[in-house]
């Protein structure tokens, strides 16, 4: 018995066909219009595939139709600076602090805003802050540590 070797190898019976030509003369089968029928926008040019029609595509629709959220957006609960007066003076102000004190809400990333005044020299740790914020708790003698936000 012989061995199969690589030049033996011959596609299947019927497998492979000829490519049809059309468009070759009108004399040919499929000649003329070759084969797209009479006029209309898909006997032209190419039309792209994702072509709607001439309507704005579903694409653009999207953010308009109040469906879109970007899955990477960070957001952020608002503290301004001015509830920090009701901490005594030294004391470490946490997320966890806030939301005992019923300053900020439940779930979510804390941000100090700069809105108000500050007296007290508090350190304050929060998962992000505007720069005026920072100057005004700094200048009342207190420091601001950013959390990092993995860690809520």
């Amino acid at each position: 018995m012989d061995q199969l070797q690589l030049q033996d190898l011959k596609p299947a019976q019927g497998s492979r066909k000829n490519k049809i030509r059309v468009g070759r003369g009108e004399g040919g089968r499929r000649g003329k219009t070759a084969g797209r029928g009479t006029k209309g926008q898909k006997a032209r040019g190419t039309v792209p595939a994702w072509f709607e029609g001439g309507r704005t595509p579903l694409h653009r629709q999207i953010p308009k139709l109040g469906g879109f959220r970007n899955i990477n957006r960070v957001e952020y609960k608002a503290v301004n600076v001015a509830v920090l007066d009701q901490f005594k003076k030294g004391a470490v102000v946490t997320p966890e602090a806030l939301r005992a004190a019923g300053l900020a809400k439940k779930k979510g990333f804390i941000k100090l805003l700069g809105q108000g005044e500050v007296s007290v020299a508090v350190t304050v740790r929060v998962h992000a802050a505007s720069g005026s914020a920072i100057a005004k708790v700094e200048a009342a003698g207190g420091t601001v540590e950013i959390l990092d936000i993995i860690s809520k």
